[in-house]
């Protein structure tokens, strides 16, 4: 129980589907109700892909390129640190290239937005996907392989449930409401990637 809260936890703050919300209202606002649920059906479906993938594939990428796990984690938790400094700041959207005109023009042009921006790079980015590689190097039992593709689904699930509702929860909440709620998941995700960083130096320094 104590691996799948941990997972969920880190996958939830640092994918912040909240974050998304306010992109997927804009990029959604013309359509139907029921069209609103299957992007959301279809993104989540999208990101569970790309988290197993991430998952089971990529320890093979390190592999080939002959990178060290504690390597990966210090690079990953920059990267992390970073997606969370970007949503403490309300830079969210430029950290992820999505302020960018030529992509800001190619997304209203598209007919399918599930797969990207809303599932690359909106939720499954290099953080999150830095993170199950290191996962699936660190946790070999299949006990703990079923906990964290556990937490995948139910992560995917939740997004699913975020995004089908997010007109709802943007007329609740409003725009400060959300804004406030990436503030503090993003100091959260500050220290997931501090941490990282942290147990990789000290098992670097432990080696010599």
């Amino acid at each position: 129980m104590e691996l799948f809260l941990i997972s969920f936890g880190a996958l939830f703050s640092i994918m912040n589907p909240l974050g998304t919300v306010p992109v997927f209202v804009g990029l959604t606002q013309e359509h139907t109700k029921k069209e609103r649920a299957i992007t959301a059906f279809w993104t989540a479906i999208d990101v569970l892909a790309i988290l197993l993938l991430s998952f089971f594939v990529g320890k093979y990428i390190l592999s080939f390129f002959g990178i060290s796990l504690n390597a990966l984690k210090i690079a990953g938790g920059l990267i992390i640190a970073s997606s969370g400094f970007a949503l403490l700041t309300g830079k969210f959207g430029e950290h992820k290239g999505m302020k960018r005109k030529g992509v800001q023009d190619d997304i209203h042009s598209r007919d399918a937005i599930s797969l990207t921006p809303l599932a690359i790079p909106m939720l499954a980015g290099p953080g999150t996907i830095s993170l199950l590689i290191a996962y699936n190097q660190e946790y070999q039992q299949s006990a703990q392989i079923i906990t964290i593709v556990s937490a995948m689904i139910i992560v995917t699930l939740s997004i699913y449930i975020i995004l089908k509702s997010s007109h709802l929860i943007v007329k609740s909440l409003g725009a400060s409401g959300i804004n406030a709620l990436s503030r503090i998941i993003g100091f959260v995700v500050i220290a997931i990637g501090v941490e990282y960083i942290i147990s990789s130096v000290v098992n670097i320094l432990s080696q010599i």
